[in-house]
């Protein structure tokens, strides 16, 4: 049996279309190819149990019996320990590219290395082809190898244990397994058996692997960790969402599958994570390719699940791969959790990201626009770009072979449906270093990531005539921090230098005048520096308190200055929409010289209640222009309220098949009742996904919600919950204990 043999497979004629038909088809390689492109893990090919050598005789073919038959194969049992897939809840093998793994063969007789032949062959989608890697025929002996390595590692008897060593980049995906044995007429093959397919996912402990991450502790959070930290807020009142990103949950390796299935990736482009990166970055989302998820800022979660709500990925990616629809509904953080289980689970090093005071543009340049009236007030109607309080996406880690050196590691790949990149809503994956050095001219999408962290806040005044002039540049407001969870625990890690040089640096002017270079635009006006400031506090405040806004304004001549000051307070979106404004005062404030003077506000709970939205954010903007030199002030603060939490309490045995209780409290501390209250929790190795539907939780009222679960894998683990109804988002809670053996 040669190493080139592959089976083959007719293509059925097709069917002449019926005019209808013909505008409403798919597009189809015919013409192009003369077989079909696989795109689809799902499909195979049943190749047949026999392959004569020779044409037959005039008595047919003789029979292929009495031979070395196979009676069973099955893996070895320390298969999914030495690849780090034990945890995966799966009755299949799994295993990585670029290292052995060891299936154990049993015969009809005993075997004879001098005189048995036998392959073992493995077949990926519907058009197996030895050339194009979806159909490899492996090898016992050392004298005749194929592009996976083999070799008997142990006989007795009947039984061969058989070493198999796949590519460092072939394909990732689901295979199937035959034994291919050859006798004097020909070869005969095992049936398919689906107990005997097995998956094959990316390898970063393998050193010839494109997704390689040479550091034990980054392999253990990025690719093994299934709880994570999104971190969300304001750059000066960081908040935490814990998430379940479950990638080891049973049938979440399938659903992974199936979304590259969906986008009909060809079988053979799935090897390569720069490939499989950028085309997840587009399904995850629904925008334009029934994608996972449905996007929703508008608060209206009537016909889907609020973004809020979501405890984890494994609902979303079963519901998504059994339904066949995209799943309602999905923000930032939802995005990039859901992806980040889907990289984790195909073996790709990856971690959420979020930054703070995230820009995002209409013009595609470096500058975020804020068109202020002649009197200093800001002109909303014109004001057409937002600053996001944050926005989250996600780095995953490998090479970047399309790339110059060193620009390999970790890459930035978003979701998030913003803006299209070749025809599709997606972005990346862009090089981390080519966006610190400002080599925005490298794919993908590298300089639209590079203006979420350096964009410029350029105020302009406009005239009467409809003029704009430049007033004030704030470089320092955008990309102020970027965070991700730390290594081997629950708190944060500040990773901003890895995206730009500290302010001010001659380092960073490099970068912005190379950015320049490569055709993003920045405003370089330099105005005097002002003698008159305005300062706005950090502030901490629970959901339905009264405060008070304290705006300090700082003197620094030896006269007196005069400022016509416009006070707004907004509650807005977390993506720096506003929904709505609740206060605007113009006070005129007067200032010694050398002096600093307070204006105090009271804001009233009943001023802002009525108005939130999701995630409960205020945002307040002082402008001002001071009369004696004409010096425009601003200063912008966001207050992300305080809500109530969860209580979540774990009680019982805390050992493996133990039965175990957690219980979630909650108090509604409100004046006014709660309606159509939904309660989710779950936790990896604990409990699937749970929901409860409270119609009312009257004003002061409590409720416990009980539920038992047995723990099926020791360590370190949690009990995620969230309360979510149209009046209250974003209510959290999740216990943390250890399960013993």
């Amino acid at each position: 049996m040669s190493d080139q043999d592959a089976p083959t497979t007719p293509s059925p004629a097709p069917a002449a279309p019926s005019p209808a038909s013909v505008t409403s088809s798919p597009v189809t390689n015919h013409g192009r190819s003369s077989v079909p492109i696989s795109t689809s893990n799902s499909d195979f090919t049943d190749i047949p149990e026999t392959e004569y050598f020779d044409a037959p005789g005039p008595r047919g073919y003789p029979p292929l019996t009495g031979e070395g038959g196979v009676v069973c194969v099955r893996p070895n049992e320390r298969n999914k320990i030495e690849h780090h897939t034990e945890q995966y809840n799966s009755d299949q093998l799994i295993v990585r590219r670029g290292q052995e793994f060891k299936i154990k063969i049993d015969f009809n007789r005993p075997f004879n290395p001098a005189e048995d032949k036998f392959a073992v062959e493995f077949i990926i989608g519907s058009s197996p082809d030895y050339n194009k890697g979806t159909y490899i025929p492996v090898f016992p002996t050392a004298e005749r190898q194929s592009a996976w390595k083999g070799r008997i590692t142990d006989q007795m008897g009947t039984e061969v244990t058989m070493g198999i060593t796949p590519l460092a980049n072939c394909i990732v995906g689901k295979y199937s397994l035959y034994v291919a044995v050859s006798t004097p007429f020909g070869i005969r093959r095992t049936k398919r058996d689906r107990s005997r397919e097995l998956y094959i996912l990316f390898n970063p402990w393998a050193s010839g692997d494109a997704v390689f991450l040479n550091d034990e502790r980054e392999r253990e959070e990025c690719v093994m960790t299934e709880v994570g930290i999104i971190y969300h807020g304001s750059f000066d009142d960081v908040a935490e969402r814990d998430w379940n990103y479950g990638q080891f949950n049973y049938g979440v390796l399938d659903a992974c599958l199936y979304i590259m299935d969906r986008s009909e990736m060809p079988i053979t482009n799935r090897g390569d994570p720069v490939k499989v990166t950028r085309k997840a970055s587009a399904m995850l989302n629904a925008r334009d390719d029934d994608g996972v998820l449905v996007g929703n800022w508008s608060g209206d979660y009537t016909y889907g699940v609020a973004p809020t709500s979501w405890t984890g990925s494994t609902e979303i990616l079963l519901t998504y791969a059994s339904s066949k629809m995209p799943v309602c509904f999905a923000q930032c953080w939802v995005y990039a959790a859901v992806f980040n289980t889907f990289l984790r689970c195909l073996g790709i090093p990856s971690r959420v990201v979020t930054n703070f005071y995230s820009a995002h543009d209409n013009d595609g340049n470096l500058k975020t626009d804020i068109i202020l009236h002649d009197n200093g007030s800001i002109d909303r109607n014109r004001t057409k770009d937002s600053i996001w309080n944050y926005h989250c996406w996600n780095e995953c880690y490998m090479t970047r072979p399309d790339l110059p050196a060193g620009f390999g590691g970790w890459q930035v790949v978003d979701a998030t449906p913003q803006e299209t990149s070749d025809g599709m809503y997606r972005c990346g994956p862009a090089s981390v270093q080519a966006i610190k050095h400002g080599q925005i001219c490298y794919p993908f999408d590298a300089a639209f990531v590079f203006a979420e962290i350096n964009s410029d806040v350029v105020f302009y005044s406009r005239s009467k005539d409809g003029t704009l002039q430049p007033v004030k540049v704030n470089r320092r407001h955008v990309g102020r921090m970027v965070l991700t969870k730390a290594l081997g625990n629950m708190t944060r890690r500040d990773i901003t230098d890895q995206y730009k040089f500290s302010e001010g640096s001659a380092e960073e002017r490099t970068v912005l005048e190379k950015a320049e270079e490569y055709g993003c635009s920045r405003d370089k006006s330099d105005f005097p520096v002002g003698d008159v400031d305005v300062i706005l506090p950090s502030l901490e405040i629970s959901m339905g308190e009264s405060f008070n806004l304290t705006t300090e304004f700082i003197n620094r001549s030896d006269k007196k200055r005069t400022v016509n000051v416009y006070v707004s307070g907004s509650v807005v979106y977390y993506t720096g929409v506003i929904s709505s404004e609740f206060l605007f005062e113009t006070p005129t404030v007067k200032i010694g010289p050398n002096k600093t003077v307070q204006e105090v506000m009271e804001v009233k709970s009943e001023d802002y209640m009525r108005k939130l939205v999701d995630q409960a954010n205020l945002n307040f903007i002082v402008s001002g222009k001071v009369l004696e030199t004409g010096q425009i002030i601003s200063a912008m603060k966001v207050v992300a309220l305080r809500n109530p939490k969860l209580l979540v309490e774990v009680s019982g045995g805390d050992r493996v098949s133990e039965e175990m209780m957690v219980s979630v409290q909650f108090t509604n501390p409100f004046t006014f009742s709660l309606e159509n209250v939904y309660i989710r929790m779950e936790g990896p190795g604990l409990m699937s996904p749970k929901v409860k539907y409270y119609s009312l939780i009257p004003e002061g009222a409590s409720l416990t919600w009980t539920e038992s679960f047995s723990p099926q894998r020791t360590g370190l683990t949690r009990v995620i919950a969230t309360l979510d109804c149209p009046a209250l988002r974003q209510v959290q809670g999740q216990a943390t204990f250890t399960v013993n053996p």
